[in-house]
C-alpha cells in the first residue's frame, strides 16, 4: 500500500512537472507588463521602455510600462509580490526597493522571499561632489579639511532619508571617519540646487544629474562611487582609490518576477533580456542615462541581492539611521 501511495505521489510530482513545463512553452500568448514603482521620466523609467520595446519584438506579445510610484518604490514592488506567479507582470526593481529598504523599513513584501529574480540589468554612478568655494580638489583634501578644527562641521545633501545618495553619506562617513551633517531634501532636485547655491557643501548626486553643473563648474566633482571609473568622466578617480578604499555605492536596476512563477519563465526572460542588453544601441541608451548595462543569471542577481541587503543593513545599523 505503502509503495502504491508513492508511486501515485511520483506519477502527481511528475504530471504537474510536464504541465508546468508545457505552460512555458506556450509563454507568452497575451500582453506582459512590466511595473515601474517610481513616476514616468525617471532613468529607470526610460530604461524599462527601452526594454519593453525591444521585449514586444522578441516575445511577439505587446510589453508595456506601468508606472506605479510611491512609498520609494514599495507600492509598486508590492503590486508584483501579490501578482500571479504567470510571467505577465514583472517588476523593474532597483536599490531602495530591494537594497535598502529591505535593511531600513517593514514593507508590505519580502524582497527576497516574495520575488523571483530575473537579472540586473544595470548600475549608475553616484559622484562626490562639493561647492565650489570649498577649498578642496580631491577626496583626501576633503577628508583633511572636515578634520580640520579649523573648520566648522560640513554638511551634505542628499534627495532624503534612506535613499541612494543618503546612504552613500554614510558611508563615507563610516570609512573615513570624519563628521558630516545630514540634510535630507524632497528630492535630488532641490538638493542639488542648495548645494550649487552653497547651502550645503557636499553632495552624492547621480552623475547624470549633475554632469551639466560639473560642466559649467557651478559644482565640482571630486570622485565617483563605482569599483570603477566612468565613461561619463573617465578623468574622475574613484573614492576607493583616491584614498577609501573598500567604498563603493552605486544605484543598480533589475528585474523581478512574482514568486513561484515557473522557471522556464524566469530563464526565457533572462535570456531575452540579456540579448536586448547586449545590442549596442541599448548600451548608447543607458549610457545617456548615466547607466552602464549589466548582465546575470537569475541565481547570480538572487545572490547579489541578499549580499546588497546584508550590506545596508549592517550600515543602517551601525549609523543609527532611521526612516522617515
Amino acid at each position: 500500500m505503502k509503495t502504491c501511495s508513492l508511486v501515485w505521489a511520483a506519477a502527481g510530482v511528475a504530471t504537474a512537472i510536464a504541465a508546468n513545463a508545457v505552460w512555458a512553452q506556450a509563454y507568452p500568448s497575451k500582453l506582459v507588463k512590466i511595473i515601474v514603482p517610481t513616476s514616468p521620466g525617471g532613468g529607470n523609467d526610460v530604461m524599462a521602455r527601452i526594454v519593453g520595446q525591444r521585449l514586444t519584438e522578441r516575445l511577439k506579445q505587446p510589453v508595456i510600462v506601468d508606472n506605479k510610484p510611491g512609498g520609494n518604490g514599495a507600492i509598486g514592488s508590492d503590486s508584483v509580490a501579490k501578482a500571479p506567479a504567470d510571467g505577465y507582470t514583472i517588476l523593474l526593481g532597483y536599490i531602495a526597493t530591494h537594497g535598502i529598504n529591505p535593511a531600513l523599513s517593514k514593507l508590505p513584501y519580502d524582497a527576497v522571499k516574495d520575488f523571483a529574480p530575473i537579472g540586473q540589468i544595470a548600475e549608475a554612478q553616484m559622484a562626490l561632489v562639493v561647492h565650489p568655494s570649498l577649498p578642496v580638489k580631491t577626496v583626501k583634501e576633503l577628508i583633511a579639511l572636515a578634520k580640520s578644527k579649523a573648520s566648522a562641521p560640513l554638511s551634505y545633501a542628499s534627495a532624503g532619508n534612506g535613499t541612494a545618495p543618503h546612504i552613500a553619506g554614510e558611508e563615507f562617513k563610516q570609512r573615513t571617519g570624519i563628521e558630516l551633517i545630514h540634510i535630507p531634501y524632497k528630492g535630488s532636485a532641490p538638493a542639488v540646487t542648495d548645494t550649487m547655491g552653497g547651502h550645503t557643501q557636499v553632495m552624492f548626486p547621480s552623475l547624470i544629474a549633475v554632469s551639466r553643473h560639473v560642466q559649467s563648474q557651478r559644482l565640482r566633482a571630486l570622485a565617483v562611487t563605482g569599483a570603477k571609473r566612468s565613461p561619463l568622466f573617465a578623468s574622475l578617480p574613484t573614492i576607493a582609490e583616491s584614498g577609501v578604499p573598500g567604498f563603493e555605492v552605486t544605484q543598480w536596476y533589475g528585474f523581478f518576477a512574482p514568486a513561484k512563477t515557473p522557471p522556464e519563465i524566469v530563464e526565457r526572460l533572462n535570456k531575452e533580456i540579456t540579448a536586448i542588453l547586449k545590442e549596442p544601441d541599448t548600451a548608447k541608451k543607458f549610457a545617456d542615462q548615466g547607466a552602464e548595462v549589466v548582465t546575470s543569471s537569475p541565481q547570480e542577481f538572487g545572490k547579489f541581492v541578499q549580499n546588497d541587503i546584508e550590506k545596508w543593513r549592517k550600515l543602517i545599523k551601525a549609523a543609527k539611521i532611521q526612516a522617515d
